[in-house]
This record gives structure tokens, C-alpha cells and sequence, in this order.
């Protein structure tokens, strides 16, 4: 089956890199070894705990920015394409919070798949958040990477919408004039979950499209939320004690894999 077939449920699950070169929290003692070194342990525990997918993203580039820095996206494209030989299973990519650097690293590395913002206008954290989807999809094109499917986050973590619009009107959107090919509903931060009332406007506005829960799913919650989504990215929950900027926790990710499993359509 294909990683977005809506017959399974599927989990996407996150290596985080450590902070890039040019970043505040950057390590440059260890330098690009070092986060190649602990992508890899996380990807081995990951693999080993069965997921479907690993999405690579820079979790830890903070404070983030809206448009990535040349330093920034030669580091990730080269820690990507470094851990490529042992992964077993399909990846994808997430630069945060610039789409156009998503694009062209995944489009570089071979990626599956890309996430981000690509749609909307929010007052964020890093001040007013304007992407341009139209400017993503034809990077797209440009790259020869039509087969790259783009996972539309439509409503931005550490960001509030400043379209009124309800969120299944602006699911509707995103699929009939911007293209997307996944739909995500996000909480308000990392490792928060999405609210129940979102993802279930989505889906019954949009019921053929592939949609995920982007944030905050957990063993407790994966019940309900997989009820609705036909996946989930999963970050924070899968580290040691739940806390997103530690290690992977190999036993953590069999237990959530293991009770996946039992659910309907997730065999």
C-alpha cells in the first residue's frame, strides 16, 4: 500500500536533528558528526519499534525562523542524505518554518514526502507568517519532484490564524486551490494535541482526502484520534519521559506501535 493509502493507519514518526550551524543552540564542538550520530541512534530505535515513515526535521532551531538560512539547509541536507543508507522505511522532510528550503531539500535527497506551512496568514512568534503555496508547488515542478507529496499543516503550531474562515473551509481551500496532497491539524505547540472538534470538521468536510494529527498523540489518546485521522506524526511521544528534546525511547515506540496495531484498519 501506498504511505497515504486510506485503508491503513499510518505513523509518521520524527527524527529531530539538533540545532544547525548558525543556530544559537548549535554544538559546534561536536559539529554536523554529532547530530549525524543522533539521528541515527534515534532512526535504529524508531525502525526497530516497527513505524511506518520518518519525517526529518530541525525541531531544535530555535528560536525559529521563517526563512532558513543558507548554512542552516546545507547542514540538514547533508545529515539527511548521511543517514539515508539505514533507513528501511519511506522518509520525509520538514525544515522549519520555510517551505521553499522543505522543498528543495526534500526534491535534493529523494524524499517521499515534505511538510509545512503552505497555506494561511498568522501572527506567529516570529512575527506575521505569510507562505506562498503557489511558490512551493512550482519549486515542485521545477525540481522534477511531482511525485513529492506535501503535507499541508493548516493550522500553524506557535502561530494563530488571522483567517477567520472555519478550519474545514480552509481544509477545502487548501485542497481545491493550493493542491495539497495531505492534510494535517496541529495543536497550538509541539506535543500538544490537536483538538478533537478540528480534526473531526476536517474530515467530514474533506472525507477523501489523506488527513494526520500533526502534534500530540500519545498511547492515551491514539484511540480516539485514529477514530478520525487516517495517521499521525509523532514526535514528542516517543521520547524519553515524553520530553521532546531527549533521545528516543526505543520501548516507548513498540508500546505505542503495539496498541496501534489493535485498532481497526491498522493491521
Amino acid at each position: 500500500m501506498s504511505l497515504f493509502d486510506r485503508r491503513q493507519k499510518t505513523v509518521i514518526a520524527m527524527a529531530h536533528i539538533g540545532a544547525l550551524p548558525g543556530s544559537p543552540l548549535y554544538d559546534a564542538d561536536g559539529g554536523v558528526d554529532k547530530l549525524i550520530e543522533g539521528v541515527i541512534a534515534d532512526i535504529d530505535k524508531l525502525q526497530a519499534g516497527g513505524v511506518d515513515a520518518i519525517m526529518f526535521g530541525n525541531e531544535n532551531d530555535r528560536p525559529y525562523e521563517l526563512t532558513g538560512s543558507i548554512e542552516a539547509i546545507a547542514a540538514m541536507t547533508a545529515v539527511v542524505q548521511a543517514v539515508k543508507p539505514m533507513l528501511s522505511v519511506p522518509f520525509g522532510v520538514n525544515f522549519l518554518w520555510d517551505p521553499y528550503a522543505t522543498v528543495a531539500i526534500a526534491a535534493a535527497t529523494g524524499a517521499t514526502f515534505a511538510r509545512e506551512i503552505f497555506t494561511g496568514l498568522f501572527a506567529s512568534d516570529m512575527g506575521l507568517w505569510e507562505p506562498n503555496a503557489a511558490k512551493s508547488l512550482r519549486l515542485r515542478r521545477q525540481l522534477g519532484r511531482n511525485d513529492l507529496k506535501l503535507m499541508f499543516n493548516i493550522n500553524a503550531e506557535f502561530a494563530d490564524s488571522l483567517d477567520r474562515r472555519p478550519i474545514e473551509l480552509r481544509a477545502k481551500s487548501a485542497v481545491f486551490s493550493s493542491l495539497a496532497d495531505v492534510l494535517l491539524v496541529s495543536g497550538p505547540i509541539t506535543g500538544q494535541p490537536a483538538e478533537t472538534s478540528n480534526l473531526r470538521s476536517v474530515r467530514d468536510a474533506m472525507p477523501d482526502t489523506p488527513l494526520f494529527a500533526n502534534t500530540g498523540v500519545n498511547i492515551d489518546n491514539v484511540t480516539e484520534i485514529m477514530s478520525i485521522a487516517d495517521g499521525c506524526v509523532i514526535g514528542t511521544h516517543f521520547k524519553v519521559d515524553g520530553d521532546t528534546w531527549k533521545a528516543v525511547d526505543a520501548a516507548r515506540v513498540s508500546r505505542f506501535m503495539d496498541k496501534l496495531r489493535t485498532l481497526p484498519s491498522a493491521a
